[in-house]
């Protein structure tokens, strides 16, 4: 532990201040593999950490990312939803996709089972394959799904890269998850 309120009082008292849902501001810090410290405009630096503000890799992005600076840079200006006050490192564990859109949630509100996509596959999986539809969207068709045939793997109909035609068979919002089908509709091209 960092040490409590008598150890850090300043720091203590800034941190017991905020509250879930507030929007906070700083400047990226440090990138490092297990997360991004940001050093908060109002508050006080940290006694170790470059910054009183810590953002997770879950935190970052609603958008897959390899590393951390594909999503932000040290220097960066970045505003993001305080979450919690992290009593054991004194920060303030923070959100920056928490002030952004949901892209799966926008997606899904323009689209409807039983609709024809179009989009590429990126990654194949022994159950099935990956068809980004849109950016930074992505649904499974499931093996079952792939051909009118059955096949044994995914390789044996598509290949990474591919350009084919989908269906919306579910949209999941809770789960952000989106069901694919190259079996529903026109026998075409499969």
């Amino acid at each position: 532990m960092m040490g409590g309120a008598s150890e850090n009082p300043e720091l203590w008292a800034f941190l017991e201040s905020l509250h879930w849902g507030n929007v906070l501001s700083g400047t990226v810090s440090a990138i490092e593999r297990f997360g991004v410290f940001v050093a908060l405009d109002d508050g006080p630096a940290h006694p170790v950490f470059p910054g009183a503000g810590f953002i997770s890799f879950a935190e970052l992005s609603w958008r897959r990312f390899e590393e951390a600076s594909d999503v932000v840079q040290v220097g960066q200006r970045v505003s993001c939803e305080f979450l919690q006050f992290d009593t054991w490192n004194l920060e303030a564990r923070l959100s920056l996709k928490a002030t952004q859109s949901d892209p799966f949630e926008v997606f899904a509100d323009t689209i409807a089972v039983g609709q024809k996509l179009s989009g590429q596959v990126t990654k194949l999986i022994p159950f099935g394959v990956f068809v980004q539809v849109a950016d930074g969207i992505e649904g499974l068709v499931h093996l079952r799904e792939l051909a009118w045939t059955p096949v044994e793997t995914p390789s044996d109909v598509v290949q990474v890269g591919d350009e084919i035609t989908v269906v919306v068979t579910e949209v999941d919002r809770e789960r952000r998850r989106l069901a694919l089908s190259r079996r529903q509709g026109s026998s075409a091209g499969l």
